[in-house]
């Protein structure tokens, strides 16, 4: 049971959280944190030190980039976009993009499966 809460967010279940306290920033990585994982999506959490990145893929469903904090250069199609705090941008799915830290910044990931 307890591996099932951890996995959907236990810490969110029916009370409110300060999501962009729930990742912390590492130097020279990348942190995540699964806040829902079920079979119709997934939502999750990410902190990325300053120069890291993610390199160029694709998904196979629409992805819903949320910026809690900081800034980041979101690449799709080769074009790229600066993306701030409070902002947020979709991935269009089957489109190769990319993403990279211009500073250090947290974002929500959401993709939902159809």
């Amino acid at each position: 049971m307890e591996d099932q809460k951890e996995k959907t967010g236990g810490i969110l279940m029916a009370r409110a959280a300060n999501l962009s306290e729930l990742a912390g920033y590492q130097e020279g990585t990348i942190v995540s944190r699964t806040i829902i994982d079920q079979k119709t999506g997934t939502v999750t959490l990410f902190a990325f030190a300053s120069g890291q990145r993610l390199s160029e893929h694709t998904a196979p469903y629409d992805a819903l980039v949320y910026i809690l904090d900081g800034e980041a250069e979101v690449i799709i199609d080769g074009q790229s976009l600066r993306v701030h705090q409070g902002e947020a941008v979709i991935m269009p799915a089957n489109h190769p993009h990319a993403l990279r830290a211009v500073k250090n910044f947290k974002m929500v990931l959401t993709m939902i499966r159809s």
